[in-house]
This record gives C-alpha cells, sequence and structure tokens, in this order.
C-alpha cells in the first residue's frame, strides 16, 4: 500500500507552556498539547506548498493549512478536521501527509471566531472557554467554504473526502450528513452519543439514517470516554436505518488502544494500529473514488 513520506522518528523540540508564543498556524504545538513526545512525526515540506492561508466564510476570514503538491493542479481534496487543540503543528503534519500522496489537504481553523485554541494552557481551561462555545451550524458552514476554496486552488471537488480527529471525529459524521459533495468521510475516535444542546442539536447516532456519504469509523477498545457500548449503540443505529450510506459505513476497533492513538506526539500513541488506521483511510478514500 502506499505510505506517507515521513522522516524518521527524531526527538522533537522542548516546549514549555509558560513560554509559548503565538505563531504561524500549524508552526507549533497547542500549549494544552505540551509537553510534545520525543516520537512526534515531522513531514518535510519537500515537494509540496504548504502554509497558512485565508478562506473567506461568511463575512469572516478563516485562517486555515494547507498543503499539496507544488505547482500540480486537478487534486483530490480531502479535508481534514483537528482535534480540540486546533490546527497546531500535528494536523499540518496529517495535510503534509496526505499531500506526499498527491491530495490537496486543507485544515480550516474551525474554532477562529471564538478564539485562538492554541493559546489556552490546560483542556479543561480550552473546553469551558472556547471548544463550547462553537455551534455545529457554524462549522458546516465554514467546511463548505474550505471546499469552495479548495474548488478555486487546485483542487476538484469531485473528489472529496473528509476525516477528523477525536473533535473532529464526531465533526467528521456531521459532515457527512451535510454535504452534497464528499464522496467518502474516515471518523478517527469522534463523539457518537450525547446530549442535545443549542450549539449542538444532535449528535452523529441522530444522523445514522441521515448519511450521504459511507464512513469509516476507528476507535479504541479501551477508550474511556468514547466506551465500546457507545459504539455498538451506534453499529445499531446504522444497521437500522434502511440509508445505503449508513449500511456501507463500518468500524474498526482497535482493541488494546485508548483514545487518540494516533496522536504521535502524545502519550496515547499506538504506533501499530496508528500506522494501520493510515493505510485503512487511504484504502477508503480510494475505494470510494478520492
Amino acid at each position: 500500500m502506499l505510505k506517507p513520506e515521513v522522516e524518521s522518528l527524531v526527538p522533537s523540540q522542548s516546549f514549555d507552556r509558560r513560554a509559548f508564543v503565538k505563531t504561524a498556524l500549524g508552526s507549533a504545538f497547542a500549549a494544552a498539547a505540551l509537553p510534545v513526545m520525543a516520537q512526534a512525526i515531522k513531514t518535510d515540506f519537500a515537494g509540496l506548498a504548504a502554509g497558512e492561508v485565508t478562506i473567506p466564510s461568511g463575512g469572516f476570514n478563516m485562517p486555515a493549512y494547507r498543503a499539496q503538491p507544488e505547482g500540480k493542479t486537478n487534486l483530490p481534496v480531502v479535508l481534514v478536521v483537528s482535534e480540540i487543540f486546533g490546527v497546531h503543528e500535528h494536523i499540518a503534519d496529517i495535510c503534509r501527509r496526505f499531500a506526499k500522496l498527491g491530495y490537496l489537504a486543507i485544515a480550516p481553523e474551525l474554532f477562529a471566531r471564538q478564539g485562538d485554541p492554541s493559546s489556552f494552557g490546560t483542556i479543561q481551561e480550552l473546553q469551558a472557554k472556547l471548544i463550547s462555545k462553537v455551534p455545529d451550524e457554524q462549522v458546516m458552514g465554514d467546511l463548505d467554504a474550505a471546499v469552495a476554496w479548495a474548488k478555486g486552488n487546485g483542487g476538484d471537488t469531485s473528489r472529496l473526502a473528509i476525516t477528523g480527529f477525536c473533535w473532529g471525529g464526531r465533526i467528521t459524521w456531521l459532515y457527512a450528513a451535510h454535504s452534497q459533495q464528499i464522496k467518502a468521510g474516515v471518523a478517527w475516535y469522534g463523539q457518537l452519543v450525547g446530549e442535545p444542546t443549542p450549539i449542538k442539536p444532535r449528535n452523529p447516532i441522530d444522523l445514522a439514517g441521515q448519511l450521504k456519504v459511507p464512513v469509516l469509523g476507528l476507535y479504541g477498545g479501551k477508550d474511556t470516554g468514547i466506551t465500546q457500548e457507545q459504539v455498538e449503540k451506534m453499529k445499531a443505529a446504522l444497521a437500522v436505518s434502511g440509508d445505503p450510506f449508513a449500511k456501507a459505513s463500518t468500524f474498526v476497533v482497535y482493541p488494546e488502544s485508548g483514545h487518540a492513538f494516533n496522536a504521535d506526539y502524545r502519550p496515547s500513541y499506538r504506533e501499530a494500529d496508528a500506522k494501520d488506521g493510515w493505510q485503512r483511510c487511504l484504502a477508503w478514500f480510494k475505494q470510494h473514488g478520492v
């Protein structure tokens, strides 16, 4: 199978929350994600056009990180949706991994209207003061804007996919029920069930019968937040929905992994499962024409 061209695993730069300063999108790790583990993967920029761009969305100039093969057009497009930490170095690196394989990968900073996710020192503070204030409806519109931008900047949006991690995994399920354009989705350990709120009126399980594309769910068997009971509930909802895309959706559960097993900069990283998930993600996109 195709494999991303990445450098060897090398010790990452040392970071300190107290010394954290704002840098360009995707060029540093979020403060709440520190300290960074030495295993963090670093994908080079050779042959790529990569960096921050600005996308107009509903009267707002939304920052995004994009990576694509330099000088190439008519590229398949993949939306990359971040964890709660926003578009920090890990998400930018994932975009470059896709770009090395010929994709235009774009990761919009979907929290930008409400604040800067990189500036919060703890996960608890980040959740309470920023993430909890970002409406799903806003996110869907911003992803649509990212697709429009990609179409005008070298992307072939008839070959469009989405993938997301944790917070972005939930958004992947939602966007699969929203967009008429995408061909496939891959959700990494995204929330499946939950109580509705004004800004999160529906969760993936509520939309199981409304998918417009098939979704591959990659989940950890030891995830204490997104439990196997919740995964089974989502599987059942997909099975009885009558929606052909729901029936075409599937899960892969890694028994020995917990949450965030693909986050190579964190202690939760499980290399074998992350690599297997990456290959399954690529194969899923290829299977569905992206």
